[in-house]
């Protein structure tokens, strides 16, 4: 038996073509993605603006299917951490951090990650796999249905959750399609933002693609050190990434910022040696720093700055003339905050394996 297309992993072009080697109008995608996306209706039988021939072939050929949550979990600051079955004894994590102003959805790209950074939770527990789009997308779903009893809106979602999206860039780029869609979610492209620790082809093929904000996971203003936090510099050195920032930014029409996180490592990286190095590296450059006090986990050896270490070095960068803010840490008591995201990953690297021996 074929297997059955997951109709979350279409963004309105793939829909478009699905919709059309079925001999159907192109109207009929605005009217399903209408259903998923508007109104929360999974059920083709449900579909009544849909033919019945029409809904009858969907049951045959199509689905609307959804990982499921493993558990939920409510810290007490209000952040909401779910944890999602992916299959093959794989979750990944999910974190909506409520604002006065604003509700941020941190998805995630990948089960695990392949990249190691060695200040990161996520790093230690490997790899498994890409996620395909409909399960980045049903992060979102998922969410949006959680949240919709109590009012609560989701207006920013971050691929800064487990995983390097730019190392699954075409599930990544169909969900941010969908992202930005009207007939899905409608969100601006200054609400919908990509983190990464610097793969710069990817990078670069990015700034042509979709024109979402970028995140840039730096922790290090030289190579030397940068190498040992951040181990993909060893490929891609920071000379190079820079490159890529500077093509992103002059890409397009529309001006663009790079945010560029930097998380705060007690006697590392957090010197005022190192904040005069990152001004110097960031002169010039439209873009604003992000300060993460950084989150233990039991296998890091890591400790965080001091509030006085982390306000100095703020300061240096202020004066230099580098827009600098410092991110309040949100879901420690239920490990959702930065760089704690763990999830469970049935490891493909044999990384965890080598940690233990």
């Amino acid at each position: 038996m074929t297997e059955r297309q997951n109709l979350l992993n279409l963004n309105q072009s793939s829909l478009n073509d699905f919709f059309n080697q079925l001999g159907e109008k192109p109207y009929r995608t605005k009217q399903l993605m209408k259903w998923i996306y508007k109104d929360h209706v999974f059920d083709f039988d449900q579909m009544l603006n849909l033919s019945k021939k029409l809904r009858e072939t969907l049951k045959e050929i199509a689905c609307i299917e959804f990982p499921t949550v493993v558990s939920k979990n409510h810290a007490l600051d209000g952040v909401i951490k779910w944890v999602i079955d992916m299959g093959a004894d794989n979750n990944v994590e999910t974190v909506y951090i409520p604002e006065k102003d604003r509700g941020t959805l941190c998805i995630s790209s990948q089960v695990g990650c392949s990249l190691a950074c060695t200040f990161c939770s996520t790093g230690y527990q490997g790899f498994n796999r890409n996620l395909s789009t409909g399960e980045i997308i049903a992060q979102v779903l998922i969410a949006n249905l959680a949240l919709k009893p109590s009012g609560k809106r989701i207006s920013n979602v971050v691929f800064m959750g487990m995983g390097e999206p730019m190392l699954n860039e075409e599930a990544v780029y169909s969900a941010c399609d969908l992202l930005l869609d009207d007939l899905s979610f409608g969100l601006s492209r200054r609400k919908v933002t990509i983190s990464s620790s610097g793969v710069v082809p990817a990078l670069e093929r990015m700034s042509q693609r979709v024109p979402v904000s970028l995140a840039i996971s730096l922790h290090a203003p030289t190579d030397e050190l940068r190498d040992e936090l951040v181990p993909i510099n060893k490929k891609y050195p920071i000379s190079e990434l820079m490159s890529a920032c500077d093509i992103y930014l002059n890409a397009g029409t529309q001006e663009r910022h790079i945010l560029f996180e930097y998380v705060m490592l007690k006697g590392v990286n957090d010197s005022q040696q190192h904040a005069e190095q990152l001004a110097k590296l960031l002169k010039g450059v439209s873009a604003k720093v992000n300060l993460i006090p950084f989150n233990p986990f039991p296998q890091s050896h890591y400790q965080v700055s001091s509030a006085s270490t982390i306000e100095k070095f703020q300061n240096t960068l202020f004066s230099r003339g580098i827009r600098t803010m410092t991110r309040r840490a949100r879901g420690e008591d239920v490990d959702a905050a930065c760089g704690q995201l763990a999830g469970k990953v049935k490891d493909k690297t044999k990384r965890t394996h080598a940690r233990r021996n």
